[in-house]
């Protein structure tokens, strides 16, 4: 019975990241085995163990043989005589099939040490078609590692096409799509994570709405790059500098993609993209287990992001009826997401990356001023014939800080 670290602990170990989890194989041992040794199993369809101490995962090294569609459709085999490389050479990638001895020594007869090195991710076996996860995965990782240079080996973006083309993807679970997606948003570069997709034919099975983007121009004017996906792709480079905030990202993804229902003959305008792409966020919900809070704020980025842009320009009752749209009086913290989204969308413009965005403090100021207003105060100052009506009493106040407050901003 022998152990080893396996996995993610030893690849980022090697590229001089914090390691979080440690994953472990044993060889040559049973279930039994384990059992007498304290470890609780916890895995269903094949033995995975908690260590009795550390709480760290031990599983058996296991073979796999494709018996059904899906990743779900494998047998395993994790009998005593399954040996180290024959576990490793399921692994999807070769930089994710090393492992290290308890001494120290690292053990690695596919090559990812020197894949590392090449900043390539690379599949390690023809096996990696087998299972249509695998293509979520390394578009994940291609955003993860993106920043440390890492590209798919032209042969790998092969087998996943390959995937896309069988219809794979179509056995994949709602679920795991939606986990692959919210990790991506996570890292780095989550551009990458849908360019990588998109090379692959991957994008238009995973998030059609977002496919449909590329190839539909935008006005010049105001959209030095034109096509909508490149676009899309710059906003999420641009949301990455600002926040780390997963919701944020995804309403970044999404806040565009009614644009793709505009018809070829109202090219490059979009009138009335904002309300068409709601109806597509509705569907994307239904297809995917979007939270929600991301589902919430991707609904309001996707509404009033032009209105944001144009803010200085609204009337009092418009911009009051902004603010209570974002029902930023009762969530402010709503209201700081939907101004980072609509910052990432104005920046995410060849050669606009720095621009400067002012409608933020702008909304900001005329929310600060409704904020001010003491309910309380504006029903004990009003008439009494009027308090029979207090909604209508504080709107009217609302709407009076608004408008002074609006007028104050435009002589400035």
């Amino acid at each position: 019975m022998k152990t080893y670290l396996v996995g993610g602990a030893v690849r980022d170990k090697l590229l001089g990241l914090p390691v979080k989890d440690r994953d472990w194989v044993v060889v040559g041992a049973s279930v039994d085995d384990m059992l007498a040794q304290n470890f609780k199993q916890v895995g269903k369809d094949f033995p995975v163990f908690l260590h009795p101490e550390t709480g760290e995962e031990y599983a058996l090294a296991r073979t796999e043989r494709k018996v059904g569609p899906g990743h779900r459709g494998f047998d395993f085999d994790s009998s005593t005589e399954v040996t180290l490389e024959e576990d490793l050479i399921r692994r999807d990638l070769s930089i994710n099939a090393i492992a290290e001895t308890e001494s120290g020594e690292l053990i690695d007869p596919y090559g990812g040490r020197e894949d590392i090195g090449k900043r390539i991710l690379r599949h390690t076996s023809d096996a990696f078609v087998e299972d249509p996860l695998r293509v979520l995965r390394v578009a994940r990782f291609a955003a993860r590692f993106h920043h440390m240079g890492f590209e798919v080996a032209p042969e790998t973006k092969l087998l996943m096409t390959q995937v896309v083309e069988a219809g794979e993807l179509g056995t994949l679970t709602s679920e795991r799509v939606w986990n692959e997606l919210e990790l991506a948003l996570t890292y780095q570069a989550p551009s990458e994570f849908v360019r990588v997709l998109r090379e692959c034919g991957a994008l238009a099975v995973i998030l059609p709405e977002v496919d449909k983007l590329f190839g539909v121009p935008q006005p010049e004017k105001y959209h030095p790059e034109i096509d909508t996906g490149e676009h899309t792709l710059l906003c999420l480079e641009q949301a990455r500098k600002l926040t780390d905030d997963p919701a944020i990202m995804y309403a970044t993804l999404v806040h565009d993609v009614g644009k793709g229902l505009t018809p070829p003959d109202k090219w490059p305008s979009h009138y009335g993209h904002e309300k068409s792409g709601l109806r597509l966020l509705e569907d994307l919900e239904q297809r995917l287990p979007v939270p929600k809070e991301f589902a919430a704020l991707a609904r309001l980025v996707c509404e009033h992001h032009t209105k944001l842009h144009r803010v200085q320009e609204l009337k009092p009752k418009t911009a009051l009826g902004l603010i209570e749209s974002l029902d930023a009086i009762r969530r402010p913290e709503r209201l700081e997401k939907f101004l980072t989204a609509c910052e990432a969308d104005a920046r995410g413009r060849t050669g606009l990356e720095s621009r400067d965005y002012p409608q933020q403090d702008y909304l900001r100021a005329i929310h600060k001023a409704i904020l001010a207003i003491d309910n309380s105060e504006v029903l004990k100052a009003a008439d009494a014939s009027e308090r029979g009506n207090p909604k209508t009493l504080i709107q009217k106040a609302r709407l009076q800080a608004v408008s002074e407050t609006i007028e104050g901003l435009r002589s400035e």
